[in-house]
């Protein structure tokens, strides 16, 4: 029987939101609350469904992790835009060929991401950038990113990007430096569309192609073959 893990406690209530999504819930549904008290009743409606949709979009799932020997998890709720091996990892100095696998997240994906496998965090790197579609190969190096590297228990190197999407404004990180992480914890968020880009080893074993759908915490994305 497969088993499966919570990286996560489980949370209190039935439909849970991430914080970051507090404030905007708020603002709209404070906005809503003054147009219905003068009276505007069709901005009142629009402003409803806005408010509600807002706490859609910053919905938090708990997620349950299969428990599989070197499999790789998913850091992000979304489609699977590349899958292909590429000449270098850009975020570790003097690394070689490595797999590259892109997932975009539209703005009726779950945004949380999870961290896709047990590890510790190695590095975190910040860059500004532009906000081109996330859905564009150029997102990847030319967004507004947020990196996070890995190394894992058997010496392995693994990078994850936060990438900005069109109307992306803000990337969020949770943990830091030198924090051990569990695979299918969260680890961050990023709002209103966007992309998250997995750096794998060359001999990843990948098992999703380009158009796959894949959830994070819980759809593999692949194996490490074993050492």
């Amino acid at each position: 029987m497969q088993r499966y893990d919570w990286a996560d406690p489980q949370s209190r209530t039935a439909f849970p939101i991430a914080r970051p999504g507090y404030p905007f819930i708020f603002a709209a549904g404070f906005a809503t609350v003054v147009v219905a008290l003068i009276g505007f009743a069709a901005l009142a409606i629009l402003g409803l469904l806005v408010t509600l949709f807002i706490c859609y979009f910053f919905r938090d799932p708990d997620r349950v992790t299969p428990v599989l020997e070197n499999a790789v998890i998913s850091p992000a709720d979304g489609r699977v835009v590349s899958a292909r091996l590429v000449d270098k990892n850009p975020y570790i100095e003097g690394s070689g060929q490595c797999l590259k696998i892109g997932i975009f997240m539209s703005v009726f994906n779950v945004h949380v991401n999870r961290i896709p496998y047990a590890g510790a965090v190695k590095a975190i790197q910040y860059y500004p950038g532009r906000f081109y579609s996330a859905q564009k190969e150029v997102a990847s190096m030319s967004n507004e990113q947020n990196a996070l590297t890995l190394t894992t228990g058997d010496n392995r190197s693994i990078t994850m990007v936060q990438v900005a999407g069109l109307i992306a404004r803000r990337i969020i990180c949770w943990v830091q430096e030198g924090d051990p992480v569990i695979a299918g914890k969260r680890f961050g968020m990023i709002c209103f569309g966007s992309r998250v880009d997995l750096y794998l080893p060359p001999e990843t074993v990948v098992s999703v192609s380009a158009g796959d759908r894949v959830t994070a915490g819980a759809s593999i994305l692949g194996h490490f073959p074993r050492s």
